[in-house]
């Protein structure tokens, strides 16, 4: 994202926490701990935050994890996401740890039931920026490139030259503007959330009628143009198919919640919690810098608390 002559003052890094999570779980296929429990999505997970951090330098953050299928989607479409096999044991097992290690690096985390992380991305992500705050998503989810806006950038972690992705990466990478990209979804469709498109429309294809048409709704009131019969009757066919798909794709950012920017400003990390904690998983050599910054503040004989309360749990 081009900085501004005037960069604001607030910059909110989001991150997509089931996304990373899993993406850490697979990155790295065995690690335990001491006693035995799986700990290689903790670790994952930890190192590629601190390297966000490093990275996009936020004066805020939140990660923002799945809670359940909305349910409005599953009404338009039972087989939504049907597709998915359940979450690997040994990485639900993970979960919770991981949100009681960024209650102790004083990172914002935030799940509610029934609702799922996109929609609460897309609320924290309009909101914010209409707060002035300069906003960039982490998530390899390509919903979120409805999202891109001057204000509003996109960190793709498939993308290896780990830019923040603008209008003009959303373009090259779909063919649309960002504005167009609910409408180029729903021709398309989206097999990764098993949500079915138009026969025989592929990416190029939903590009070319959008760059044409401009919308959905202009495709059908000038049908008569498509060049190819067997094209213009998939259209016709399909309008049902395509307006279901587009209330699924559009992305919730009304959401009612507490959505403050200053609930999610980097807080004080807490070194002796840190420290227990990578003691207890077997990560050395942050247990070693943790222990440093304890020294660095007088407490490394002190009393620690160690409490995780009023953390929220997953897979309970």
């Amino acid at each position: 994202m081009a900085p501004s002559p005037q960069q604001p003052a607030v910059k909110l890094l989001i991150l997509d926490g089931h996304a990373y999570a899993y993406r850490a779980f697979h990155a790295i296929r065995s690690l335990s701990s001491p006693s035995g429990e799986p700990t290689n999505a903790i670790f994952g997970f930890v190192k590629t935050l601190q390297k966000l951090l490093t990275q996009v330098q936020p004066s805020h953050l939140v990660v923002v994890w799945d809670g359940g299928l909305a349910a409005e989607r599953m009404e338009l479409l039972p087989g939504y996401k049907a597709q998915r096999p359940p979450m690997p044991a040994s990485l639900e097992k993970q979960l919770d740890q991981i949100v009681v290690w960024l209650k102790a690096s004083g990172i914002a985390s935030h799940c509610q039931e029934g609702v799922e992380a996109d929609d609460w991305i897309a609320t924290l992500a309009r909101q914010s920026a209409a707060a002035g705050a300069q906003v960039i998503i982490a998530s390899s989810d390509k919903d979120f490139m409805q999202l891109v806006s001057p204000t509003i950038g996109l960190l793709n972690p498939n993308d290896k030259e780990e830019r923040i992705w603008t209008a003009a990466e959303v373009r090259a990478k779909s063919g649309v503007e960002p504005g167009q990209i609910v409408d180029w979804l729903s021709l398309v469709g989206d097999s990764v959330d098993n949500i079915p498109g138009v026969a025989g429309v592929g990416a190029k294809t939903a590009a070319r009628l959008l760059n044409q048409f401009g919308s959905c709704e202009e495709i059908w009131v000038r049908l008569s143009e498509v060049e190819s019969d067997r094209l213009r009757a998939a259209l016709e066919s399909s309008q049902e198919i395509v307006r279901r798909n587009q209330r699924m794709i559009r992305l919730r950012d009304d959401l009612a919640g507490d959505a403050r920017l200053d609930g999610m400003g980097l807080g004080a990390t807490d070194p002796r919690r840190l420290f227990e904690l990578y003691t207890q998983w077997g990560f050395r050599s942050l247990a070693s810098a943790a222990a440093g910054a304890m020294s660095s503040q007088g407490d490394l004989f002190g009393e620690g608390t160690g409490s995780s309360g009023g953390t929220p749990e997953f897979g309970k």
